[in-house]
């Protein structure tokens, strides 16, 4: 009959090593199963040289990209949750989801976690040692499913989440990239005209000696600024935008950046309720997976990527921790809409505080999500009216001198 080694963890965390004779692993698995433990991995006892050659036979992996996306860590929480659930242990669980992985980053690091996971340390720490791919949610989170004896739900819970946060990002991003590429061409076609196009037509009008129109004088001109400073401009623009990201890499500069972008009219209202989403659906999750309300709050205030809500949550925190509901220090910030705080304190009453939370964060999406859609319905025909307003100009006075000769002759 086969041997297997196994790992397996206790309901309290513990961890043990045993080695097991079974028909097979799946056996092996049920029997450790129904004595209540957690399986950690089964693996056969083989001989080495047949080991080595399974080894020997491996052919290096191809990747399509080499650092993590949002889409590696959603298909990672989906498959390794699913399998979970099935029963599969974790370790064989880890090796299929290498086989799968398209990042080369992501494998490097799941790599290291099946290899110390085997070693019989807990999933959350070894997530722990990879911050830049997992962040303390996910190491917190798969924590408290560890405790719990709940790692699969806590997965599935962190799947859901994950593919929200994909989809609202993807509806963010849909609502500006059309306007920013009609931007960009109309921008390069005045690039195109200044350097090729301009000097050519102004060369035809020099040799006929033509009265040309102010129109033309004036964009004749503009082209030619911007032929001869070319270079100059693009060192300034490139100068502008990185003394800009080393401005907002500063406290004090990112938090002035913060309060620009809070103060322009409807794109501010609209940033601050991405935020605002974002903090209510990440404590959302975080309760309802059982996380301690302050350690709650001290995770949302290093995610929440905006220093302002940052030191408000800070803010928060602390009057929780001296005794106030988290309802009141929320509304003397007047950072959050008096529907969110007001939804907040119905669910600290009635103490469903994770479930108004949820309410809080798909009410903010679904208007966040409503307004993209309309802004690029609205912004597509005025920047299709730009653009043709700016070639057509710049067409314009480039034939006009010529219709006026054409008329004289």
């Amino acid at each position: 009959m086969p041997r297997f080694s196994y790992t397996i963890r206790d309901h309290n965390g513990k961890t043990f090593k045993d080695v097991m004779e079974g028909f097979d692993r799946n056996a092996v698995v049920l029997q450790l199963q129904k004595q209540n433990y957690f399986v950690v991995s089964v693996t056969e006892i083989r001989s080495g040289s047949k080991a080595k050659g399974k080894n020997q036979k491996k052919k290096k992996k191809k990747f399509s990209h080499k650092k993590v996306k949002l889409t590696d860590m959603v298909a990672f929480a989906r498959q390794l949750g699913t399998m979970l659930e099935a029963g599969v242990t974790l370790i064989r669980s880890l090796d299929v989801i290498l086989t799968q992985v398209q990042s080369q980053q992501f494998n490097t690091a799941l790599r290291q976690i099946r290899n110390d996971v085997e070693k019989g340390e807990s999933l959350s720490s070894c997530l722990a040692k990879h911050p830049l791919v997992f962040n303390q949610f996910w190491v917190s989170l798969v924590e408290v499913g560890e405790a719990s004896g709940t790692i699969p739900t806590v997965l599935a819970k962190l799947n859901f989440y994950l593919e929200q946060q994909a989809r609202f990002r993807s509806t963010i991003i849909s609502g500006i990239i059309y306007p920013a590429i009609l931007f960009c061409v109309s921008c390069g076609a005045v690039v195109f005209f200044a350097l090729v196009v301009g000097p050519k037509f102004e060369e035809i009008f020099v040799s006929m000696g033509a009265q040309l129109p102010m129109i033309t004088v004036v964009l004749l001109a503009i082209f030619k600024f911007i032929k001869q400073q070319f270079l100059l401009l693009i060192a300034a623009i490139v100068g502008a935008v990185w003394l800009l990201k080393k401005f907002i890499a500063t406290p004090l500069g990112r938090l002035k950046f913060e309060r620009f972008l809070f103060s322009m009219p409807t794109f501010g209202e609209v940033y601050r309720l991405i935020i605002v989403e974002r903090f209510t659906s990440q404590m959302a999750i975080l309760i309802d997976a059982g996380v301690p309300i302050l350690y709650a709050l001290d995770i949302s205030e290093r995610l929440v990527d905006n220093a302002t809500c940052a030191n408000i949550i800070s803010d928060i925190r602390e009057s929780v921790k001296s005794g106030e509901l988290l309802v009141a220090p929320m509304e003397r910030s007047e950072f959050f809409p008096p529907m969110a705080t007001q939804m907040i304190m119905v669910g600290e009453e009635t103490g469903e505080l994770s479930k108004m939370l949820k309410h809080v964060s798909a009410f903010y999406q679904d208007a966040v999500e409503t307004f993209m859609q309309r802004f690029a319905t609205i912004v597509e025909p005025f920047m299709l009216v730009f653009m043709g307003g700016v070639i057509g100009t710049i067409v314009l006075a480039m034939f006009l001198p010529m219709f006026n000769l054409s008329q004289l002759g």
